[in-house]
């Protein structure tokens, strides 16, 4: 199936939110179990959350559509405490749909939102180095770590990893 990416929809949000429930489970289940997951997404991922996150000024929220369905998203904003930084905050792809390049080409589209950042930055939960090898991938590396990912007062550690853009 070919996807195209493209500027997400406030009529998407519910797409949106069902991927990332999918993909949450598939991805952190093995290290945080399907009840701490499904709280996350609770917390994280609400149709509100998502559609704040669509409007949000400074930020540029993406999915990868087929015209029937979205294999993929990604957000990231400029990250207003780092001067010249963009937070990648959201690379998700379908199960289904993973190692097809969608996340490669979501990703490569962000990185040309922000022109005038000279970083971007992401936050990848310790134990997913599935996602950390992808970053790496895609010229990221390791600059620091972290204790609280995704929330405060989550408990989940992360690596903090960049990219220099431009």
């Amino acid at each position: 199936m070919v996807y195209f990416v493209r500027t997400a929809r406030e009529v998407d949000d519910t797409q949106i939110r069902a991927l990332l429930a999918e993909t949450f489970h598939d991805a952190y289940d093995p290290f945080y179990g399907a009840e701490k997951v499904r709280q996350m997404v609770e917390e994280w991922h609400s149709l509100a959350a998502i559609r704040s996150r669509i409007q949000k000024p400074g930020g540029e929220f993406l999915v990868a559509d087929s015209g029937r369905e979205i294999g993929g998203i990604g957000y990231a904003a400029t990250y207003p405490k780092m001067a010249k930084t963009a937070m990648l905050h959201q690379l998700y792809v379908k199960p289904s749909c993973q190692n097809e390049g969608i996340g490669r080409d979501i990703f490569a589209e962000l990185e040309t939102c922000f022109p005038d950042a000279e970083i971007m930055r992401v936050e990848v939960a310790l134990p997913n180095v599935r996602a950390q090898s992808f970053y790496q991938k895609l010229g990221f590396s390791e600059v620091d770590r972290m204790e609280e990912w995704g929330a405060p007062n989550s408990g989940l550690p992360a690596i903090i990893m960049e990219k220099r853009l431009g």
